[in-house]
C-alpha cells in the first residue's frame, strides 16, 4: 500500500466512522418520534400482502409509472441508487488497492455488465429529474408549480450527489481501464472501456477518486444525519416502510374509499362510552396523530405531486397538502423533545433539559391563524374538499384526507369551531335527517307522476325485490336530482328490476356530517339507518349519490350493515348490455364525462358510466359525436368543489372550483356534459349556467345525469 492509497484509506475510514456515528443516532431519533403516535392495530395483518403491494409499488413503480418520462426517469434513478450502495462499497476495497473489486460477484461479467448500464441509465434519468426541476421552478410567475414551498437546496442536494457518484463511479471504472485492470471485457463495460481510452495511465488515480466517492457518499449520509426532516432523501429509505403499512393495501389505486373510524388509544370509539375527559376526540395535538401519521409526516419526499392535484390549490386556496404535512413534520420534530422528556408529566429537571425552542413549539396550537401561531392554518383545513387526489397521487402512500379529517373532527365536536354555515347544515341533519331541513314526509314526492307505482319495502316481503333503491336526500329533496331519481326508477321499471325503496323510512347516510368532523352525527344516523336496513332484509342496494354510495358499501361495515352496493351506473351499464334497455335515439352532439371523486377515485367506478354514454352517443368523433375526454379525467379527475361537506360551505377564497371545472368540460366542444353525482350536477350546473350568463357558454350545452342521458335515449 503505497503513501496515496493510506492517506485515502485512512480518510474515508474517519470520514465513515462519523457518518455511521450520526446517522444510528438519527434513526434512533427518528424512530423515537414515530412511536410518539397513538396505537394502530389495524396496521400489522395481511403481511404477505402487504409485501406483494410494497414490491410493486416500490420496485414496480406502479404509482410513478402514471406519469410515464418522471415516472421512467425516476426508476432508473431509483435503482442506480440501489446499485451504488454496492459500488460505494466496492470503493472501500479500490481506496486501499485500486486494482480490487468487490469480492466474490466483482469479476462477474454480468455484474460489469448490469453495473454498466444501470450507471448509464441512472445517469440519464437524474439528469431528466434535474431539467424537470429547474423548469418548474417555485420562482416561474406561474403559482402552480409542483414544487412550491418544497425546500429546493434539498433536492438539489440530493441530485448533484447522485450525479456526482456516478461519475465517481465511470471515472474509476475509466482509470482501471486505462490502467488495464478492469475486469471486464469491452461488451461487458462499454462505457468504461470508451472512457479509458482517453484517459492517462494512473494508478493512484483510482485510489484518489474512490477515496473522492466515499467522501461525497459519506458527506450525504453526515448531512441528511444532520436534518432529520430531509424528506426528499430519508424517503429513500422510509417509503418501503411507509407504503408497506399503508391502511388498504389490497385495495386498489390509493386505498381511498371509507374514512378511518375514530380512535381513542388504537381503538375505535364507542360514542355510548366515550368521556372527553380521558378518550381522544380527534386530534387537538401532534402527538395524538397515529404513529403511522408520524411515519407519514416523515416520509414525505417533497415532490408536490398531491400539491399539482390538489383542487384547493389550483384554484388559489391556502391549501396545499404537501405544506400540510410538512408543516405537520416540522411541528412534530421540534416538539418532540419535550414530548420525549415527559411531556405534560415531565420532571421541572427533565424540563430544564429541554431546548427552549421545544418549550416554545409545545404552546403552539394545532390549528390557529397566524395571530395565533397555529401550526395549520383554519382556511387550509376547511379547504379540503377530500376529493382524494393528494392521496392518489402520493408516491410513498401518505394518508392527507384521514389526517385532515382527524383535525377537524376535534375541531367540531370539542372546540366547535367550523364554518358558521356548516352549521345550518349539521342542525338540518339532527333535526330533520336530510341537510336541507326538507320535511321528512316530503322524502317520497318524487314518485308521483311517475306512471307506475314504485313499492315500499315496508309493503313487501324479503324476497319481492332486487334491489332496495337508495334515493339519498339530493334525489328526494334537490329539484335537479330528482330529475334522476326519476330517470333511474323509470329506467329500472322498463327493464323489469324488481326495486323498491325505504320511502320516509330513509334518513341521510352521515356522509357529509362524517366529512365535515362530526363522528356523533354520522354514527347516530349510520346506527338508524343499519337498523332499518337490516329489519327490511335488504342485501343489495343501488344508490344514485357516489357519497352515498361510498358511505353504504365502505363505512357501514363499521357499524354492522353488510350489503351489496352498486351504482346506478353499474347497474345501468348492466341492462344496457344484457339488452334489457336500447337505446334507439343516438345523442346529438358530443358529451364529455366528469369523474365525481368518490366513485372514481375512491370506488375506482370508471368504466361504467362511459359504457352507457358509448351505447347512446351514436356518432363517431370525427362526425361532431362521440365522447370526448377532458384533460383531466379518471384517477386524476377534477373535483367539482362539493365533496368533504363544501357543498354547505361558502366558497370565499379564490377562484371557485366548479368554475375551472366547468371551463375544462367547455374547452372539449361537448354539447352534453354528463355526470353520476348528484353534488356534481348542482356544482357543474351552476358552474354552466353562470357562463351562459356571462356569454361564455353555447346556450345549448347541458348538465345532465349519465341516467337522464340514457332514458332519453331508450326513447321514453
Amino acid at each position: 500500500m503505497g503513501a496515496v492509497q493510506i492517506v485515502a484509506t485512512s480518510v474515508a475510514a474517519a470520514i465513515t466512522i462519523v457518518a455511521v456515528a450520526l446517522v444510528v443516532r438519527t434513526v434512533r431519533r427518528m424512530l423515537a418520534v414515530v412511536r410518539l403516535g397513538q396505537p394502530d392495530p389495524t396496521r400489522s395483518g395481511d403481511r404477505g400482502l402487504r409485501l406483494r403491494t410494497m414490491l410493486a409499488e416500490t420496485l414496480g413503480h406502479t404509482r410513478m409509472l402514471r406519469w410515464t418520462v418522471v415516472g421512467a426517469a425516476h426508476w432508473f434513478v431509483m435503482i442506480a441508487f440501489i446499485a451504488l450502495s454496492s459500488l460505494v462499497l466496492e470503493a472501500y476495497f479500490e481506496v486501499v488497492k485500486p486494482g480490487n473489486g468487490l469480492p466474490l460477484i466483482g469479476g462477474w461479467d454480468v455484474y460489469g455488465l448490469v453495473t454498466e448500464w444501470i450507471g448509464v441509465l441512472g445517469f440519464i434519468g437524474i439528469l431528466v429529474l434535474m431539467g424537470i426541476r429547474l423548469r418548474n421552478l417555485p420562482s416561474n410567475p406561474n403559482r402552480r408549480s409542483r414544487f412550491t414551498g418544497s425546500t429546493m437546496w434539498q433536492a438539489y442536494y440530493v441530485e448533484y450527489t447522485i450525479l456526482a457518484v456516478l461519475l465517481c463511479g465511470f471515472f474509476i471504472r475509466g482509470f482501471k481501464a486505462a490502467n488495464d485492470e478492469l475486469e471486464w471485457p469491452v461488451w461487458a463495460a462499454p462505457v468504461s472501456h470508451a472512457l479509458g481510452s482517453v484517459l492517462p495511465h494512473w494508478n493512484a488515480a483510482v485510489s484518489l477518486i474512490a477515496m473522492l466517492k466515499i467522501v461525497v457518499s459519506m458527506a450525504w449520509v453526515i448531512v441528511i444525519a444532520s436534518n432529520v426532516t430531509m424528506g426528499v432523501a430519508w424517503h429513500r429509505f422510509l417509503a418501503f416502510f411507509n407504503i408497506y403499512f399503508k391502511r388498504a393495501p389490497g385495495q386498489k389505486g390509493s386505498g381511498l374509499g371509507a374514512l378511518r373510524p375514530m380512535t381513542s388509544e388504537g381503538k375505535p370509539l364507542d360514542f355510548e362510552e366515550a368521556d372527553p375527559e380521558k378518550d381522544q376526540f380527534g386530534v387537538a395535538t401532534v402527538e395524538q396523530f397515529s404513529w403511522k401519521g408520524m411515519l407519514d409526516f416523515t416520509t414525505c419526499t417533497e415532490c408536490g405531486r398531491c400539491q399539482s392535484q390538489c383542487p384547493a390549490w389550483n384554484t388559489g386556496k391556502p391549501l396545499s397538502p404537501k405544506l400540510l404535512i410538512l408543516n405537520l413534520r416540522d411541528h412534530a420534530y421540534a416538539k418532540a423533545p419535550y414530548l420525549l422528556a415527559g411531556g405534560d408529566k415531565a420532571t421541572e429537571e427533565a424540563l430544564a433539559k429541554v431546548d427552549v425552542l421545544a418549550l416554545a413549539e409545545k404552546d403552539r396550537p394545532l390549528i390557529g391563524g397566524a395571530d395565533e401561531l397555529g401550526v395549520i392554518d383554519p382556511d387550509v383545513l376547511w379547504s379540503c374538499t377530500t376529493c382524494g387526489a393528494c392521496v392518489e397521487q402520493c408516491p410513498v402512500d401518505i394518508e392527507h384526507v384521514d389526517h385532515i379529517v382527524d383535525m377537524r373532527r376535534y375541531q367540531v365536536l370539542i372546540e366547535s369551531n367550523f364554518p358558521t354555515e356548516a352549521g345550518v347544515m349539521l342542525r338540518n341533519l339532527e333535526n330533520k335527517g336530510n341537510p336541507w331541513g326538507a320535511a321528512q314526509s316530503t322524502r317520497d314526492d318524487w314518485t308521483k307522476g311517475l306512471g307506475f307505482e314504485v313499492p315500499n319495502v315496508a309493503e313487501l316481503s324479503e324476497g319481492d325485490f332486487e334491489y332496495l333503491f337508495w334515493v339519498g336526500c339530493a334525489g328526494a329533496f334537490e329539484d335537479r336530482a330528482k330529475k334522476t331519481t326519476r330517470a333511474v326508477a323509470t329506467l329500472l321499471h322498463e327493464a323489469g328490476v324488481k326495486f323498491a325503496i325505504l320511502g320516509q323510512g330513509e334518513t341521510c347516510t352521515g356522509d357529509p356530517a362524517r366529512r365535515i368532523g362530526n363522528e356523533f352525527v354520522f354514527q347516530m344516523l349510520a346506527q338508524q339507518n343499519v337498523e332499518t336496513l337490516n329489519e327490511a332484509g335488504v342485501k343489495r342496494i343501488v344508490a344514485t349519490c357516489p357519497h352515498c354510495f361510498n358511505t353504504l358499501s365502505n363505512e357501514y361495515g363499521q357499524l354492522g350493515g353488510h350489503y351489496e352496493v352498486i351504482h346506478h351506473t353499474q347497474l345501468l351499464a348492466q341492462l344496457v348490455s344484457s339488452g334489457k334497455l336500447t337505446p334507439v335515439q343516438p345523442l346529438d352532439g358530443s358529451v364529455t364525462y366528469h369523474d365525481p371523486c368518490y366513485l372514481g377515485r375512491h370506488n375506482r367506478v370508471f368504466a361504467p358510466p362511459r359504457e352507457v354514454l358509448g351505447a347512446v352517443t351514436g356518432k363517431a368523433k370525427d362526425d361532431g359525436g362521440g365522447l370526448v375526454e377532458m384533460d383531466r379525467f379518471a384517477e386524476r379527475s377534477f373535483c367539482c368543489g362539493a365533496g368533504g361537506a363544501r357543498m354547505w360551505m361558502e366558497e370565499r377564497i379564490g377562484k371557485r372550483i366548479n368554475v375551472e371545472r366547468v371551463e375544462e368540460a367547455l374547452s372539449t366542444g361537448a354539447k352534453t356534459v354528463a355526470v353520476a353525482c348528484p353534488f356534481c350536477l348542482t356544482m357543474l350546473g351552476d358552474g354552466v349556467t353562470g357562463k351562459k350568463s356571462a356569454g361564455a357558454a353555447p346556450d345549448d350545452v347541458e348538465v345532465v345525469d349519465v341516467a337522464s342521458v340514457l332514458l332519453k335515449a331508450v326513447g321514453k
